[in-house]
């Protein structure tokens, strides 16, 4: 396949967290088009947290682009100062309490990669310690405890219905499994 070539890009609108893009292509047969899309400035983090008892941390969120409660694992962006982990840690801290001594990186995914120019920093967390949660202005937590059967059980229902709980849960849950077949 060949690639398209971008002709101009515009910054239909600009806040703290998101660009809105316009750009103008080319592809390779000389057709042009206009492509809008959405840009963060330095991505986002997910974090599937694992207790030593095997459960894993999750939470409840009000959704208000669908009007519903959402059950999914910590995640948010990264602020221009952090790394991916320093977003990790934070994310994981203010969205479930949780303080994490092992945080391994699984991989980097682009989950709306037609409408996001954004990666996604999946990371596994362990070793973690409880604590409060220290939402933002307009966010509100319910941390959830559930053990892998439970999770896939909650996909099946809809009840985790986010698609980045879901893309992290396919590359992180054999990892999951794994360790937890090892410490028993």
């Amino acid at each position: 396949m060949k690639k398209w070539k971008r002709i101009s890009t515009e910054v239909i609108n600009k806040n703290p967290w998101t660009e809105f893009l316009h750009d103008r292509f080319e592809t390779p047969d000389g057709r042009q088009g206009d492509y809008y899309y959405m840009k963060t400035p330095v991505g986002s983090v997910l974090i599937v947290p694992l207790l030593d008892d095997g459960r894993l941390v999750l939470h409840r969120e009000y959704r208000y682009l669908f009007d519903r409660i959402s059950l999914e694992f910590p995640a948010g962006g990264i602020k221009i100062e952090q790394s991916p982990e320093q977003a990790a840690r934070a994310e994981l801290q203010e969205e479930t309490g949780y303080t994490v001594n092992h945080l391994e990186e699984i991989q980097k995914i682009a989950p709306g990669n037609g409408l996001f120019l954004e990666y996604t920093h999946v990371f596994l967390a362990k070793e973690l310690t409880a604590g409060e949660t220290s939402p933002d202005e307009f966010e509100e937590f319910e941390p959830v405890l559930m053990t892998v059967g439970e999770v896939d059980a909650a996909i099946q229902t809809g009840e985790i219905w986010d698609g980045f709980s879901l893309s992290a849960w396919c590359l992180v849950r054999q990892r999951v499994l794994d360790i937890l077949e090892k410490n028993l």
